[in-house]
Parts: C-alpha cells; sequence; structure tokens
C-alpha cells in the first residue's frame, strides 16, 4: 500500500461521498478528484469501497462525458438517495463591500487569517467557508488569485498549528492514524515555513514511526 496516495485517495472518497452537504456541490469537489487523482491514487481506490464509481466518475470528468458542475446520475454516492443540502448563497451590497475589501487587503500572515476569518460575512459559513466563497467570488473571478492565496495561508497556519501541538503532546495510535491520514497535507504546507517548517514536518514524520 502506498500510504500517502492512499490517504488521499480516502480524502478523495469522502468528497464523493459528503457531496450533498458540501458548499458548492460538485462544481467545488469535481476540481479536487481531476487534479490529485494520479495514478497511484486511482489504484488505492480500486481497492475501496464505492472507489471504482468515483473512478469512473473522475474518469467521465477527464473525457468531458461529464460536467465540471455534475455527475452521471447512475454514479451518484448512496445510489442518489441523499438529498442535495447546498444552501443557495446570496449576499447583501453591504457584505459584497465587506468581503471584496478584505480579500483585496489580506495580508498572508497569522495575523491576516485571524482578521479575515474573523468577519461576520466569513463567521457565516463557518468551516466551509473555502468552498462556499470558491463559489460566491464565481461571479467576480478577479479576486479568485487571491482568494486561492488566503486559502493556503490559511491551511498552512492551520497545519503549522496543529504539527507543533502535536509534537508536544503524548502520541497515541489515535493521534498517528490521524496524522497519517493528513500527511499529504503537512507535506505540501508545512514547507512553505521555509527551514523551519521543514524541520517540523521530519518532527512530524518521526513521531508518527515511532509507534510502527
Amino acid at each position: 500500500m502506498n500510504t500517502k496516495a492512499n490517504a488521499i485517495a480516502l480524502k478523495l472518497l469522502n468528497l464523493y461521498r459528503q457531496e450533498h452537504v458540501i458548499i458548492g456541490g460538485w462544481a467545488a469537489v469535481n476540481p479536487v478528484f481531476v487534479n490529485e487523482a494520479t495514478d497511484d491514487v486511482i489504484n488505492e481506490l480500486r481497492e475501496m469501497p464505492t472507489g471504482k464509481n468515483l473512478i469512473r466518475h473522475i474518469e467521465n470528468l477527464r473525457s468531458g462525458v461529464t460536467k465540471m458542475d455534475s455527475i452521471a446520475p447512475e454514479l451518484l454516492p448512496y445510489g442518489g438517495q441523499m438529498m442535495e443540502a447546498v444552501p443557495t448563497v446570496a449576499l447583501t451590497g453591504t457584505q459584497w463591500d465587506t468581503l471584496e475589501k478584505a480579500v483585496i487587503e489580506f495580508t498572508p500572515d497569522q495575523a491576516g487569517i485571524d482578521k479575515f476569518v474573523g468577519l461576520d460575512v466569513i463567521k457565516n459559513f463557518g468551516n466551509e467557508w473555502p468552498t462556499a466563497l470558491r463559489t460566491i467570488l464565481a461571479q467576480r473571478p478577479q479576486l479568485l488569485p487571491k482568494l486561492e492565496t488566503i486559502i493556503k495561508t490559511y491551511n498552512a497556519y492551520k497545519y503549522w498549528n496543529i504539527a507543533s501541538e502535536v509534537i508536544n503532546t503524548p502520541l497515541t495510535e489515535r493521534v498517528r492514524a490521524q496524522v497519517q491520514a493528513d500527511l499529504p497535507e503537512y507535506e505540501t504546507y508545512l514547507p512553505l515555513f521555509g527551514s523551519a517548517g521543514t524541520e517540523l514536518l521530519e518532527k512530524l514524520r518521526a513521531f508518527v514511526s515511532a509507534l510502527n
């Protein structure tokens, strides 16, 4: 088993199964499937329950048979029995002004993240704000590159803070399993902090290996 590919495959399968509660629906999760489903990930999906359906869906997306905001009815998870629960996103003029100003003026540091996620217009979406904002700002695509910087910065500090806490906490099998599942995220974001991030990543790997 390829541990990294397995973790990514699990994440994609969870997105596939949870689409009905994700703001933005298929339009939000389909690009993730296309971008992250490498050959190794596809191989892992083949061994997982409903993984073959997700593989077919990804193949349909890549070939253009299925549009990026939809899925073939026969490939819907749970046989299509889960009701769509994606809320309609509608902002007032004041909320739009606040959001646009916050995106434009964002500074890529912890203070900038704290200020951004502390805005009422962002807190309305809870932990799903990244997906919600991608959907909302599709109406103003010039802001999307800046939004991706915000999300990347948010994830970088999120995983830095989690990793720092993990290596200072007694490591249990449950924590180890969670760290292993999230290892692709740590490997993506911790190096953004330079040598300090790389050092923290190596400590995290060592802590996880200690229980193997």
